[in-house]
């Protein structure tokens, strides 16, 4: 008889791998954060996969200040392992996004690892960017919150951690071919925190962990998303890793990174605008000093949260008026 299935990974026993590849997945969250309760925002899910049965939120606001509202995609993080528009963190993030930018929010989920390892959730991500496409070209016979008062002409990608990269990817791969998605027309992507990965170690990986994100757990989100057998330089992991695109012959629209000073990512995506400003990309690196990772989406209504939503609100405002 051989040997019972046995624990080869452990992500805070929410979520266990076997030996013999069956997945153990708990959604019994004690969330600390409470939903906030915005009068100003209403909102509603939607399905825009039927295939792989995955919801959008939509977030409006109520007292809309412009003619027609910008669009947002916030793309939610938890390494690509954990999380969904639902969360209370996240469903506060983006109510403070659609309320403080006056803009039209969509939170799509994605299927995640390791049940399904990347490219899964980048090519959910490109469906949700397709679904909103088809709203733009339904003549009013779509979503009815996405006709009328929304401009298909000022979209925003936002991502978070695992979603700051499917940002990034995102960008590379619409860049190149922006009347692929017409009437959408994206007009710049903001990276927060996004989670890259590489197998040399940076400065602040190797430094002191952060209250709720070590070295270790970027590791296992690692090895749980990636494809079987590939490494932290996997093009889907390291945008400079062997195999990864030649990031200066794409055309990329203007680039917003926002970290925390105190984040093991904080070199990766410093490097990252570094490495793209230096080959003439449209890119902005801003630190927010002592913060860690997630300090925007699991405080949305806090001081600092609202020095990220001005920050946002310029970015917005600049790219807009680009061809």
């Amino acid at each position: 008889m051989g040997s019972l299935p046995h624990v080869v990974e452990d992500c805070m026993g929410f979520l266990q791998l076997y030996s013999d590849g069956s997945i153990y997945r708990s959604n019994d969250f004690k969330f600390q954060i409470p939903t906030i309760e915005d009068n100003s925002v209403t909102f509603k899910d939607c399905l825009f996969d039927k295939k792989f049965n995955l919801s959008i939120r939509l977030y409006k606001p109520n007292n809309n200040k412009n003619k027609k509202l910008p669009v947002i995609m916030f793309l939610h993080g938890g390494g690509f392992c954990f999380g969904s528009r639902t969360w209370p963190h996240i469903h506060n993030c983006c109510m403070s996004l659609a309320t403080g930018l006056q803009a039209l929010v969509i939170a799509p989920d994605y299927r995640l690892a390791p049940e399904h390892r990347l490219p899964a959730a980048i090519d959910d991500a490109v469906e949700a960017v397709r679904w909103l496409q088809r709203q733009g070209l339904s003549h009013g016979y779509g979503e009815p919150w996405l006709t009328g008062d929304v401009d298909f002409g000022r979209v925003f990608i936002m991502g978070d951690s695992s979603g700051g990269n499917i940002a990034h990817q995102l960008a590379v791969r619409f860049g190149s071919d922006r009347m692929a998605i017409e009437p959408v027309r994206i007009r710049g992507y903001v990276l927060m925190a996004p989670f890259f990965g590489g197998e040399i170690r940076t400065e602040s990986e190797e430094g002191p962990s952060e209250q709720t994100l070590n070295l270790d757990l970027l590791d296992r989100f690692w090895r749980l998303s990636m494809p079987v057998g590939e490494t932290r330089d996997h093009p889907l992991a390291n945008p400079f890793g062997h195999g990864s695109p030649n990031l200066e012959e794409m055309k990329l629209d203007p680039i917003l990174v926002i970290v925390g000073g105190n984040e093991l990512l904080k070199d990766r995506a410093a490097n990252y605008a570094t490495r793209l400003k230096g080959i003439g990309k449209d890119i902005k690196y801003i630190e927010f000093e002592g913060c860690e990772h997630g300090f925007f989406t699991h405080d949305s209504y806090s001081e600092t949260a609202k020095e990220v939503l001005h920050v946002l609100k310029q970015f917005m405002l600049q790219t807009s008026t680009y061809p």
